[in-house]
Order: structure tokens, then sequence, then C-alpha cells
């Protein structure tokens, strides 16, 4: 059982769900929701490839390295630095970050997104670099 729900709360075990997300995806991220309100969602994403340079316009980002290690920046990509299990990653709204290099995978973090993140809300400084739509792949947990 990946999640044990008692009223309007829940248990998650996120190396569980974590191992339901596809070995591939087109997208450069998949994801599957743990909780999904108004005030906050989380989730469990696996990173396929390097994210470019993007922001949030509706939110802030909570990443815990679950597994994994790559490269991450935010503001200014002279600071890129190495994220491993164990780091917390946070992307204030608006601000600019990015995932340039994976180095170890599976690359798998639990975020968690404050306000919830709509699933449009990703823009990336480069435009040719996608949309929402080759940013994430959706994906709804088995029990």
């Amino acid at each position: 059982m990946t999640a044990t729900f008692s009223g309007p709360s829940a248990r998650f075990n996120p190396a569980e769900i974590a191992s339901q997300l596809p070995a591939t995806a087109d997208t450069l991220l998949a994801d599957i929701y743990l909780t999904d309100r108004p005030a906050a969602s989380s989730r469990v994403f696996r990173a396929y490839r390097g994210v470019p340079p993007h922001f949030h316009r509706g939110c802030d980002e909570y990443l815990y390295v679950l597994s994994g290690r790559g490269t991450f920046w935010m503001e200014d990509p002279a600071r890129e630095a190495v994220f491993a299990p164990g780091d917390m990653l946070f992307f204030a709204r608006n601000v600019v970050h990015a995932l340039p290099v994976l180095l170890e995978e599976p690359v798998i973090f639990l975020t968690i997104d404050t306000p919830r993140r709509a699933e449009d809300d990703v823009v990336f400084v480069d435009a040719g670099a996608g949309d929402a739509s080759t940013f994430m792949q959706r994906n709804r947990p088995t029990e």
C-alpha cells in the first residue's frame, strides 16, 4: 500500500510511490500527486534529463532529494552546485532555477508546492526549451 488515509489525513511511503514512476518518459519529468489541495500540493517526481532554466509564477517549490545526484542553480547559473539524497532545495515563485545535469540516476524528489502548482505553471526562460506539455508527465498511483 502506497498511502493510508484516515479522514482528511494520510501517510505516504514516497520510496514505494517513486517505484511506480516509469523507467523512461518523453517529458523532462514524471510525477505522482500525493495531495492536491488549493493551499498546497505534494508530489513525487522523477527527472529523466536535465531541466533547463524556468520558473513558476504561482507557487513556491520545495524539493527534497530522495535519490540520485545532479546539479542545480537558482537565480545565477554561476552558482551551480551538486544536490544529493537528503538535500532540500527551495525555489521561491518567479525565481529562475534549473537542474542542468543529472549525475546519478534515478533522480527522484519529494516536492511540496505552496500554494498548489497549476499543471501549466512552468515558464521556460528560452521559450524553445519547452512548455507544460513537454515538462511533466502525470501518473496516478496504483493501490
